[in-house]
C-alpha cells in the first residue's frame, strides 16, 4: 500500500479482531491497513515496537471533570489532558458540572468550549446536564453538539447544579426520547442517605454507613423503571455496589437500553485497606468491601459492567481535609486520569485477563457508549489513536510525578504493572511539553 504517511510493526497489536502480530498502517489521520507483520508495507515514518510492547488503540475516558472555567485551581483542559495523554488516553468527555457555569444550556457549553480551545493535547467532548428548570434547553444542547445529558438524583456536591425528583427525570427522558439522546445518572438515592448515619470524623469504616448499597441499589432500579416506561436510552456512571447488577441484567434481558460503568478505583482499592483520616480514598458512591470489589470484576467478566473510566475528580489538598481526616468534611473524588490504564491492568492480569479485555473495558465500549463511532478500535477506517504499552513494567506512582493540577491521589506509593510509553492522535505522537494538537468534539461529528 503506497503513501502511508506513518506504520507501525508490533508482534503484538490489539485489534477489534483481539491480539496479533501485525503492520498498522496510517494515512491523512486514519487507520487504513491492518495487515500481517510480514505484509511488506512501508511509510514515511515506520515505527518498530518491542518484544515488550503491545500497541492498543488510545482510551477513551467519557468519564472526567476539567472543572473549567469556574474551578480552574481544581484542575483545567491544559493539566488535564496531558495527564490523559501521559496515560494512553486520547479522547476525553468533560461532565458538566463543578465548572462555573455548569453546561446546561447551549450559552454555557460555548463558555466551556471557548476555555478549552487551543488548550488540549487530546481530543475532547462534552456531556450537557439535566437540571430542575432546563427541560426547554436540551434539545439546543443536543443539537449543539453534546454527547448526551448527565443528572444526578441527590445533591451533586455542588449547588449550581442541582438534582432531578423523580418527577423531572421521567419528564426529562421523555424529552431526550424524542431525539434519541442518552441520559447517564448519577445513581444514589438521598432518602436512604438521609436516614443512614451522617458522614463524620475519621473513620472510614463510619463514612462507608453513610453511603449504604441501598442507597445505589434503589435509585439504579428506579432508572430502569422509568428507562423502562419512556423507551430512553440510560446509562449508571460510576457503580460501586455489584448488588445491582442482576437487576441490571433482567432489565437488559427485558429490552431496557441501559449501559453500566465502573471506576478503576471500586476495582483496585477495598473499604478493609482505608485507614483512618485517608481521605484521598473519599467518592461517591464510594469504595466498598473486597468481596463487593470481586463481584464488580465478575461483572466485567461476563459483560453486565459495559466500561471502565476514571470519574477523574479532583481538587486542591485542602478540600480534601488531611488537617482533620474529616470524611465528612472532604471533597469526595478520586484523582487518577493518569492512571486507569495501568491501575486495571494489574488488577485484571492478576485475575487472568487479557489486554483485549482491558482495551474492550477502556477503549471500544466507552466509544460506543458515548457515540465515537471512530474511536477506540485499531481497524480501517477509525482514526489513528494509538496507546504504546509496556504491560510488564513496574513502576511505584509518585503523586509530583502526575500532570494533573493538583498531587492528591489515592494511587501514591502503590506499585502498578504496565507503562504507557507513547501516546499518538490522529496519527502523530503527543508532545504534552509542545503545542496542543486536540480538538474539540461534536456528537455526530465522529
Amino acid at each position: 500500500m503506497a503513501g502511508l504517511d506513518l506504520l507501525f510493526r508490533a508482534r503484538r497489536v490489539v485489534t477489534a479482531d483481539g491480539e496479533a502480530a501485525r503492520s498498522v498502517g496510517v494515512r491523512g489521520g486514519t487507520v487504513v491497513a491492518v495487515e500481517p507483520l510480514d505484509a511488506g508495507l512501508d511509510a514515511a515514518e515506520v515505527i518498530e515496537l518491542g518484544d515488550d510492547e503491545v500497541l492498543l488503540p488510545g482510551l477513551v475516558d467519557s468519564h472526567v471533570h476539567v472543572n473549567d472555567p469556574g474551578r480552574t485551581e481544581w484542575e483545567g483542559f491544559g493539566t488535564a489532558t496531558r495527564a490523559a495523554a501521559a496515560g494512553g488516553v486520547t479522547t476525553i468527555v468533560d461532565m458538566p458540572l463543578n465548572s462555573v457555569p455548569p453546561t446546561v444550556d447551549a450559552a454555557a457549553l460555548r463558555v466551556k468550549r471557548e476555555a478549552a480551545e487551543g488548550r488540549v493535547h487530546v481530543d475532547v467532548g462534552f456531556w450537557g446536564g439535566a437540571v430542575p428548570g432546563n427541560l426547554r434547553e436540551l434539545r439546543g444542547l443536543h443539537d449543539a453538539g453534546v454527547f448526551g445529558f448527565k443528572c444526578f438524583l441527590l445533591h451533586s456536591g455542588v449547588d449550581e447544579f442541582p438534582h432531578l425528583e423523580p418527577g423531572e427525570l421521567a419528564d426529562a427522558l421523555r424529552e431526550i426520547r424524542a431525539f434519541d439522546a442518552l441520559m447517564i445518572v448519577h445513581a444514589e438515592d438521598p432518602h436512604v442517605i438521609d436516614h443512614a448515619p451522617p458522614a463524620h470524623g475519621a473513620s472510614y469504616r463510619d463514612f462507608l454507613r453513610s453511603r449504604p448499597r441501598d442507597a445505589e441499589n434503589l435509585a439504579v432500579a428506579r432508572v430502569i423503571e422509568l428507562a423502562r416506561r419512556t423507551g430512553c436510552r440510560v446509562h449508571i456512571l460510576h457503580l460501586s455496589s455489584s448488588d445491582a447488577l442482576p437487576m441490571i441484567r433482567s432489565a437488559r434481558h427485558d429490552g431496557v437500553r441501559i449501559t453500566v460503568e465502573t471506576c478503576p478505583h471500586y476495582l483496585t482499592f477495598s473499604a478493609e485497606e482505608i485507614t483512618e483520616g485517608a481521605t484521598q480514598f473519599k467518592c461517591c458512591p464510594p469504595i466498598r468491601e473486597a468481596a463487593n470489589r470481586e463481584s464488580l470484576w465478575q461483572g466485567l467478566a461476563d459483560g453486565t459492567i459495559d466500561c471502565v473510566v476514571s470519574d477523574h475528580s479532583p481538587c486542591t489538598p485542602e478540600l480534601k481535609r488531611f488537617d482533620t481526616g474529616d470524611f465528612g468534611a472532604a471533597w469526595g473524588g478520586i484523582a487518577s486520569l493518569q492512571l486507569g490504564l495501568p491501575a486495571v491492568w494489574t488488577e485484571a492480569g492478576r485475575r487472568g485477563h487479557t489486554p483485549a479485555d482491558v482495551v474492550r473495558w477502556m477503549a471500544e465500549r466507552p466509544a460506543e457508549v458515548a457515540g465515537l463511532s471512530r474511536k477506540g478500535r485499531i481497524a480501517p477506517g477509525y482514526q489513528a489513536d494509538f496507546c504504546v504499552f509496556a504491560p510488564d513494567q513496574a513502576f511505584t506512582v509518585d503523586r509530583d510525578r502526575l500532570h494533573h493540577r493538583n498531587p492528591v491521589t489515592p494511587y501514591h506509593g502503590r506499585r502498578l504493572t504496565g507503562v504507557v510509553r507513547g501516546s499518538w492522535l490522529r496519527g502523530v505522537r503527543i508532545d504534552i511539553d509542545g503545542p496542543p494538537r486536540g480538538r474539540l468534539l461534536n456528537r455526530g461529528e465522529i
